[in-house]
């Protein structure tokens, strides 16, 4: 980690441990990007800016500046002024011409991570990150832009965030402000990112950048089921091991836009921030705005290495949750197991089987406030529904402790139902456009959350709940999207900031509650999967990967997840079977194994399960225990996808002094008259040797035989990586194995 400043040439370098971003000031006022990749040590490097090829510099060729600014590699890009690729920043007047024109005006290098008020953030100390700010200023608007620049000790990333300031005498509008830009010559890219829908989230899609734009973005209030704030570049011959990738992931759960651009130079854009559809903020005299920050990652190694890059800063860096580095209890939902259809003797009658198989906590979902006996009615009315729950919550909570368990409970405190006290009571807390019918969505409205009154109204009832019993986690939910946006708060020249002052306000509660009650676990959720990101992470060390917990979808699903985020943020659980959302039967144990990939729990009316199915989840529950230091802990390597194979899923987790591994290993489907597959592992110690031991179930009746291991049970590390563990195939499909790996 370092920040080296050539004054006389003007060159910035920000060197990770194993790359450098490098910047560099042209013509004594233009801010261009200089460089990206492998770490170098030397400064002398503005050759790469092509400063003598035509069109020239202004102070040579003042009569093309227009064609200076549509090729150059500006690193802070603006609107109105000649560069027509799309632009990092967009300010209007108070004459209402939009343009700026932000020249270089210095630097300070400090030690440590400033805070970005209001909003995620990653953070650091003076001894482990550094901090690069770069002022630009536009004399006319009176508008001064900092950028800010960090990097962390052992860490291959680079942080960026703006602020804006209205030094001038007259408000402006910033109607775009875009967290990171970077252009680069282009190397044949093709474009990596995270698709899907509800209950099938974050799938990977790779396609070509051809001439023009591609976008990945969202203005639907959240980060979204549909798309993802993730986006890599990456050159054709990227695997796991190989190739450059440059990517980004926005620390924001709101709407926004990430865009690669390839122009006629055959250069590339790359940008990432908040989305500019409906957004406009007045910035008066004095003010400042902060953006969200981007972190991105080179990487020269593939994806792993980026993979792994993102899992450590966001371990060390970014979540703050004193569970993070801590087992956390196993737990059962009564979900799947009840819906709506509850009441104290059901869920009492869960929570003793659990208790007798092992499982650490009961939590009690959607359901039990209000009159709330479907989804119709009472978000809002955060008070106990005294006809499910005769004696109240907190007789319920002790019962349940009784019982050797804790208690957690479900909330959706950003909705409001029509049919509910608080909105006949407060109308106008809704978010809502005068005159026009509110978009019901799943039969709720959102609550305004720009306003400080709502904030605190709504707050203070969660509150009072959660003092009312002894309550160890909480669900946070959240389950539309934003529409028919507007304020009564608001004035009409201040409409568009409502989008983001509606997020800053989830995360200003979001801050109250874990601040409030620092040893509850918090797991953000999002209808399922639809706000799994960065900014959520800040506040929850886990996030419910997605409503579908099918062991098989999940597999694609848990790839493009731990793509970029540690997999001890993955909210994972066994759920009964034919599963609810896909119809599928798989077997119990592969469903186990999958969950523990992530946070380890259960979906299912466990009084319900057969004998047999009680055993395995007490086998379960123990190699949760015996594994999840390892898996919480280790580093992350993907083997094999049936994404791209159709036929099996493999990924292994390696503890950081690499004398442990875990490989786990799926198929997905049988294959007849076929031989062994040999896998090759990863992350390993070439000159180690480690002992095999596979991880059975005593419990599985007539399959053990199927999964004899290899003739061998101790290897070396470089014959493993080199050559491959051979595993047999099993009969039947969605088949899982569990091999560890101890070094001798």
């Amino acid at each position: 980690m370092k920040i080296t400043v050539d004054e006389k040439q003007q060159v910035f370098l920000l060197h990770t441990e194993n790359t450098t971003y490098g910047m560099a000031v042209v013509d004594g006022r233009f801010l261009e990007h200089l460089y990206y990749g492998g770490r170098l040590e030397d400064t002398d490097i503005r050759y790469l800016l092509r400063t003598d090829e035509a069109p020239l510099v202004p102070s040579q060729n003042k009569r093309e500046t227009g064609a200076f600014l549509d090729c150059a590699p500006m690193e802070y890009p603006e609107t109105g002024m000649g560069d027509y690729r799309e632009s990092a920043l967009c300010v209007r007047s108070i004459a209402g011409h939009r343009a700026s024109e932000l020249a270089y005006a210095g630097y300070e290098v400090m030690e440590g991570k400033p805070k970005l008020p209001g909003l995620p953030a990653t953070w650091g100390s003076q001894a482990d990150s550094s901090t690069l700010k770069i002022f630009l200023k536009d004399q006319l608007l009176g508008l001064k832009v900092t950028l800010l620049y960090s990097v962390f000790a052992g860490s291959d990333a680079v942080v960026r965030s703006v602020l804006a300031e209205n030094e001038g005498k007259e408000p402006v509008y910033i109607e775009k402000i875009l967290s990171a830009c970077l252009d680069m010559d282009d190397q044949d890219f093709q474009v990596m990112g995270l698709f899907g829908s509800w209950a099938r989230e974050r799938h990977i899609q790779r396609m070509p950048l051809g001439y023009g734009r591609q976008n990945i973005s969202s203005f639907k209030g959240e980060s979204s089921h549909q798309e993802h704030p993730f986006m890599a570049l990456v050159t054709p011959e990227t695997t796991q091991e190989t190739g450059r990738v440059y990517a980004m992931n926005f620390v924001y759960s709101g709407n926004f836009l990430a865009q690669a651009e390839k122009n006629q130079f055959d250069s590339v854009r790359m940008l990432m921030g908040i989305h500019p559809e409906g957004f406009c903020w007045k910035l008066e005299p004095g003010a400042q705005f902060t953006a969200p920050e981007v972190v991105m990652v080179y990487s020269g190694e593939g994806l792993g290495k980026m993979t792994r890059t993102f899992h450590d800063l966001y371990r060390t860096h970014l979540i703050r949750s004193p569970y993070l580095h801590q087992k956390r209890p196993i737990l059962i939902n009564n979900w799947e197991a009840t819906y709506f259809d509850f009441d104290e003797t059901k869920l009492l009658d869960i929570a003793r089987e659990a208790a007798e198989l092992g499982i650490e906590m009961l939590v009690m979902d959607d359901g039990w406030f209000g009159k709330r006996s479907s989804d119709d009615s009472s978000l809002g009315d955060w008070f106990v529904n005294e006809e499910k729950l005769k004696g109240g919550l907190n007789d319920l909570v002790e019962k349940v402790k009784a019982l050797g368990l804790k208690f957690g409970i479900w909330i959706e405190p950003e909705m409001i139902s029509p049919d509910s006290e608080l909105y006949r009571k407060h109308p106008d807390w809704a978010i809502q456009i005068p005159g026009r019918d509110i978009t019901q969505s799943r039969a709720q409205y959102v609550l305004d959350l720009s306003r400080d009154e709502v904030v605190d109204g709504v707050y203070q009832m969660i509150a009072d709940v959660l003092r009312s019993a002894d309550i160890s986690y909480v669900k946070w939910d959240m389950n539309r999207q934003l529409t028919t946006m507007g304020s009564y708060a608001l004035p009409a020249d201040r409409q568009g900031e409502l989008f983001h002052r509606y997020m800053l306000g989830v995360y200003r509660m979001q801050e109250r509650l874990i601040t409030d009650f620092p040893d509850i676990l918090l797991e953000n959720c999002s209808g399922g999967g639809a706000r799994f990101d960065a900014g959520m992470l800040y506040y929850s060390p886990q996030i419910w990967c997605s409503d579908d917990t099918d062991a098989i979808e999940r597999l694609e699903i848990q790839e493009g997840t731990a793509l970029v985020y540690p997999v001890s943020a993955m909210g994972a659980h066994v759920s009964v079977c034919p599963n609810h959302a896909m119809g599928r039967t798989t077997p119990f144990e592969t469903r186990g194994d999958v969950a523990l990939l992530g946070t380890f729990g259960y979906e299912l009316d466990i009084t319900k399960l057969s004998p047999q199915e009680k055993e395995l989840v007490k086998e379960q529950v123990a190699r949760y225990h015996q594994y999840n230091d390892l898996i919480r802990e280790g580093d992350y390597y993907r083997l094999g996808s049936v994404r791209e194979n159709g036929i099996y899923d493999s990924w292994m987790i390696v503890d950081k002094d690499k004398s442990r591994a875990l490989l786990f290993y799926v198929q997905v489907r049988r294959r007849v008259n076929v031989k062994s597959r040999f896998v090759r592992l990863k992350g390993l110690d070439p000159e180690k040797n480690y002992a095999a031991k596979e991880c059975r179930f005593a419990g599985e009746s007539g399959t053990a035989s199927e999964w004899i291991p290899a003739d061998k049970t101790v290897y070396s590390g470089r014959a493993l990586m080199e050559a491959g563990m051979r595993l047999a195939s099993a009969y039947g499909d969605f088949r899982s194995r569990l091999v560890e790996f101890t070094q001798e």
